[in-house]
Order: structure tokens, then C-alpha cells, then sequence
């Protein structure tokens, strides 16, 4: 039987590469849908834990996910809350959502207080010389500078919201934004002079956290105000709560299942046609429905299989492309979404094959041996 089930896959050659191709593709859409997704979010996770504060002080309609909430709280503000007892540092920040080529938050920073949080690691350069520099971190450093290139380095320009800016330093990554210029600046480029869209708060000690925050939220003006712990903010960095998330990874799941479903399908169906006479033979030599069933499944495993494979192998191909061409983009690919992603396109295969396996184990083997 194993034989016979490789046989009629050689037999079809180009047809058996389709339902691979089918497969494989199902396999590499809901991996990449992931893989970016989740790269987005876990790399921003680890790049706010990064930078070292303890609280999250931000606008009252504020979404929890950066970039989202409006840069509206008086810089100022800064005064009342660094005068906190437990609260040792107050660094205001404006994060900005910038789609224009790529997606990324952008971080608008004091550097005093920022940097107070959790010092930079400089790799080369420093802080800012004026206001219209840049600090980038070396993922961003290392890919291409179209001018030359080359990686970037101290001294080049960027551009930044339609604005040249010069590198002044590059750091080790993991400490907020790739890209980082002076809140002022920022302000003055989104309409948002002397505002922030969040402030870090860190406190003298963790255990203070509560404390702070009570204090926090005493304080004249800071009642409606969203307040968080880091930790907490790290937990609510969910898909369950990234509006969309859930839903694309739905939609694209679905849409790829569909493809192999009908794929595995057309592909069966036509086999089962073609091999009329092969199965009568077989049903004239004592084989059951069961056997006849086996067969169509089977080779219809030994395709999905194959084509999970290949779906995987070129998703990673996939992540290298993006390592390429989008360098600063996180594709992240987990070993979980790996299993998931071989099992949901086996299943659909399988499901894709079982009416025409259903069909070839009814036909009547003398119809069938009289099949022209």
C-alpha cells in the first residue's frame, strides 16, 4: 500500500505540488501574521521594561498600547510629582505612532531625567548636542544608510517626521524607541509644545509603588489620570487586548484554511476519478472501505506533511527576508505557533480529503472495473 500511495503521488507530479504549494502557504500566512504581530509586541515590552522606571503616569483617555493616547499633560506637571515623597525621578516623554515606511513608536525624551532612569550604554557618540539630534539605538545603527551604504554612524543625518536630524549617539538597544529625539522638539514637530503623552515615575524603593501611586492619585489634577506599574502594563500586553489582534489572526487563520481545504479537496476529488478502475481492483481483491479510505487519506497526510515542511522552511525564509529588508522590524517566530500552525494545516487537509475518500470507499467494484 505505501508503494501504491507514492506511486500515484508520482504519478500526478505537478498536481502533488500544488497541494503541497497550498499547504505550505497556509502554513507560512498564519506564521508570518504571528510572527509580526507578536514581534511588535514583545519587542516594545522589553524596550519599556528597559527603561527602568517603576510607574506609568498617563492622560485619562489614554489607551494602555503606546502611541495611542494623545500627548495632552502639561510637561510641567513634572514639578508636583517629583516633589512626592518615594518618587525620585519624573521624566516626561512623548511617544508618537509613525507609519510613514515602517511602523514604530517614536520617543520624544528629556535626557536628564530619561537617561536617570536607567543609563544609556553608549556605543559610540553621546547625548544630545542640540535640538536637532538624534540618539538611535544599534538595530536601527546597523542597517543600511541609503547615502552610503553603509551602517549608520555619529555625525549622519536622519530623517525624522519629514525633519533632518544628526546622529549624536548610538546606544545598545532595549532602552525605549530605536529612535530618540528631544521631547521639545518633538513637541514643536506634533503639535504638542511643552506636553507629554506619558511620564516614568521611579520610586526610591518597588515597595513604595503603591504608596506613590496613592499619593499620586490624591494629588489635585492627577485624579482622572491612568496609572499603572510597569509590571502591570507588561501584563496587559496581551493579543486578547491589542484591538484587531485577535481578529486578523481569525480572518488570515481562516482565510488559509480555506485555500487548503479546497486545494486538498479538488486535488482528492480528481484522483479518486482518475483511479476508478484502481479502486475497483482493489475492492475485487478484498480490500474494505476502511482500506480504500486509509489510501486517500494517506496520501493525503504524506502531502500535508510535505507541505507543513515546506510552510515552515519558508517562513523562516520569510524572517530572513524581513532581517533584510526591515532590519528593525522583530518577526518573531515561536515554537508553539510552529505546532499550531503544521497542525491546523494537516487537519484542514485532512478534512479537504475526507468526501472524496468517502466517495472512492462507495463506488461498486463492479462499476468500477467496468469503468472506461
Amino acid at each position: 500500500m505505501n508503494k501504491l500511495i507514492f506511486a500515484n503521488l508520482l504519478h500526478r507530479p505537478l498536481r502533488s505540488i500544488i497541494s503541497v504549494l497550498a499547504v505550505a502557504i497556509e502554513v507560512i500566512m498564519i506564521l508570518s501574521i504571528v510572527a509580526i504581530f507578536m514581534g511588535m509586541l514583545n519587542d516594545q515590552k522589553a524596550r519599556t521594561n528597559g527603561i527602568g522606571a517603576d510607574l506609568m503616569l498617563l492622560p485619562s483617555n489614554a489607551s494602555y498600547f503606546n502611541g495611542v493616547g494623545g500627548a495632552s499633560m502639561p510637561i510641567v506637571d513634572e514639578q508636583a510629582l517629583v516633589r512626592l515623597p518615594h518618587v525620585t525621578v519624573v521624566a516626561p516623554a512623548i511617544q508618537h505612532l509613525n507609519t510613514s515606511g515602517n511602523i514604530e513608536i517614536l520617543y520624544g525624551i528629556d535626557y536628564a531625567s530619561f537617561n536617570a532612569l536607567k543609563p544609556f550604554e553608549f556605543l559610540a557618540g553621546g547625548p544630545f548636542q542640540g535640538p536637532n539630534d538624534a540618539i538611535v539605538d544599534d538595530v536601527f545603527a546597523d542597517s543600511r544608510n541609503p547615502a552610503t551604504g553603509k551602517p549608520y554612524a555619529v555625525g549622519d543625518t536622519i530623517t525624522i517626521l519629514d525633519h533632518p536630524f544628526r546622529i549624536s549617539g548610538i546606544v545598545e538597544q532595549g532602552k525605549g524607541g530605536r529612535k530618540l529625539i528631544p521631547i521639545d522638539t518633538m513637541g514643536r514637530l506634533t503639535g504638542a509644545e511643552g506636553h507629554a503623552s506619558l511620564f516614568y515615575i521611579k520610586c526610591d524603593n518597588p515597595a513604595n509603588d503603591e504608596k506613590v501611586m496613592e499619593e499620586i492619585r490624591s494629588t489635585p489634577g492627577f485624579g482622572n489620570n491612568t496609572l499603572t506599574t510597569v509590571d502591570s502594563w507588561l501584563n496587559q500586553m496581551t493579543p486578547s487586548n491589542i484591538p484587531g489582534f485577535n481578529l486578523s489572526l481569525e480572518v488570515i487563520t481562516s482565510i488559509a484554511v480555506i485555500i487548503g481545504f479546497l486545494v486538498i479537496f479538488q486535488s482528492m476529488y480528481t484522483a479518486v476519478l482518475e483511479r476508478t478502475r484502481e479502486i475497483g481492483i482493489l475492492k475485487s481483491m478484498g480490500a474494505s472501505k476502511a482500506a480504500i479510505v486509509g489510501v486517500v487519506l494517506r496520501e493525503t497526510a504524506v502531502l500535508a506533511i510535505a507541505g507543513d515542511i515546506l510552510g515552515i522552511a519558508g517562513a523562516y525564509g520569510v524572517r530572513l527576508a524581513f532581517a533584510h529588508f526591515l532590519p528593525t522590524q522583530h518577526f518573531e517566530i515561536t515554537a508553539g505557533w510552529v505546532g499550531r500552525a503544521a497542525l491546523i494545516g494537516f487537519v484542514s487537509s485532512i478534512c479537504g480529503a475526507l468526501y472524496p475518500a468517502w466517495m472512492a470507499a462507495r463506488k461498486d467494484p463492479i462499476d468500477a472495473l467496468a469503468y472506461e
